[in-house]
């Protein structure tokens, strides 16, 4: 189920999906066709419309130029940033030099930490899954071997699906440890935690949920894991549902997610419907009218929550969605793509309703920034001398900083890129 405290998708989330799967696999595309067609630049300066738009942006008095710099790699070809707390520490993944795995990672003042795994080959911080604490939560594999061998969340987040049980786990105090799943269950997964140490996510149960398809057989609930215990406790789905997800939780405790049928475990009718819990409560969260892939990305400490979600003219729940933005009194909000675009997702969001994402067309993805209710190319706001492509912006900070993925030009490489706001003129 992609801060001040937060949490990003289960096959896109429900976000954020393996590469070559989902909306990832637009920006797969995106390197094919840069690689193939050396045309990185070409991305980098809005045209058209968009040049427009950020005109008129600096008319108004407000010029926003960002410093890019590309964090470090154990070699490998894939990695990103995921998560990007107010002290500037980003989180993601890289991959290792001969490219057979991905290890979770955590960026320090430009210096790389390879978190490890529980055993198994793989592990992600596949959500903006840290706080500004020192805490970071994701998923690791161990290296039992699934009994029923289940496809489980994090084949969507994974190279591969080789039925490793796979558990949401903490980082803190320099080690990694697993985070418990619910009595009977098996696998798990982490996606955010907030400042007072609470972590969300989902795990299995031991019930055989019939509404479970392909390789998965067990249900799934959102979880709560306690800041000082580390005991799991349920977040129950919307009634009539039988399974749920949770994907993000602010300072105050708000937690947002999905509720929906078992499915595949990684989002499509697994997000039949948006939530939102206070107080353990789920409350449904209005969409864009699809019958699935409606899931919230990320609450603020306001209350105000984005994600991406189908359009009503979903019949068939095929993941073609666009990002959206809610607020319990305005209720949701379409938030469009970029011209030519087909859809978007938005994956956080700031105090400052400053939102980052990804629009992509047919064979393109960009990272964009919505603010003052405009979408722009993040692409068209890089300092001059700027020739890589950035793909997708994952995460954003109180101060405005991005992180996500760009593609190297020249050498095609997929690299973590922090982007520093650096200067503002009104």
């Amino acid at each position: 189920m992609p801060t001040s405290t937060r949490t990003h998708p289960m096959r896109a989330g429900l976000t954020h999906v393996k590469e070559g799967g989902m909306h990832h696999g637009a920006y797969i595309l995106t390197v094919v066709a840069v690689c193939a067609c050396g045309d990185a630049a070409q991305i980098t300066p809005p045209s058209g419309t968009e040049s427009a738009e950020l005109s008129a942006w600096h008319d108004r008095g407000r010029l926003r130029v960002y410093d890019v710099e590309k964090l470090p790699t154990l070699g490998g070809r894939a990695n990103r940033g995921n998560s990007i707390n107010d002290r500037g520490w980003v989180a993601g993944y890289v991959s290792l030099p001969d490219n057979s795995a991905r290890h979770a990672a955590l960026w320090r003042d430009g210096s790389l930490t390879d978190l490890g795994t529980l055993g198994g080959p793989n592990s992600s911080v596949a959500w903006p899954g840290q706080n500004d604490r020192g805490t970071v939560v994701g998923i690791a594999e161990t290296a039992d071997i699934d009994p029923l061998h289940e496809d489980w969340s994090c084949s969507g987040f994974l190279p591969a699906a080789i039925h490793h049980v796979c558990l949401g786990f903490v980082y803190e105090g320099g080690g990694m440890r697993p985070l418990p799943t619910f009595p009977g269950g098996v696998n798990g997964f982490a996606t955010g935690v907030n400042d007072r140490g609470n972590i969300v996510g989902w795990a299995e149960n031991d019930v055989h949920d019939p509404t479970c398809k392909g390789n998965q057989i067990r249900q799934f609930r959102a979880a709560l894991w306690d800041a000082r215990t580390r005991a799991i406790h349920q977040l129950p789905p919307l009634r009539g549902d039988s399974t749920s997800a949770a994907t993000a939780i602010n300072a105050r405790g708000q937690v947002v997610g999905i509720s929906g049928e078992c499915d595949v475990a990684i989002g499509e009718f697994s997000a039949q419907h948006a939530v939102l819990w206070e107080d353990g409560h789920p409350t449904l969260i209005r969409t864009l009218g699809g019958i699935a892939w409606n899931t919230p990305m990320d609450i603020n400490d306001a209350g105000d929550v984005v994600g991406f979600a189908n359009l009503g003219n979903d019949v068939d729940g095929a993941y073609n969605p666009h990002a959206f933005f809610w607020t319990r009194r305005g209720g949701p909000r379409d938030l469009g793509a970029l011209p030519g675009d087909t859809n978007s997702t938005a994956m956080g969001i700031n105090s400052e309703r400053q939102i980052a994402g990804q629009s992509c067309g047919a064979v393109v993805c960009r990272a964009v920034i919505w603010e003052h209710g405009r979408i722009y190319n993040l692409n068209g706001l890089m300092a001059a001398g700027f020739t890589d492509s950035l793909v997708s912006a994952q995460d954003i900070n109180e101060e405005g900083a991005i992180t996500g993925r760009l593609v190297e030009a020249g050498t095609g490489r997929l690299l973590a890129f922090v982007a520093t706001p650096r200067r503002e003129r009104h």
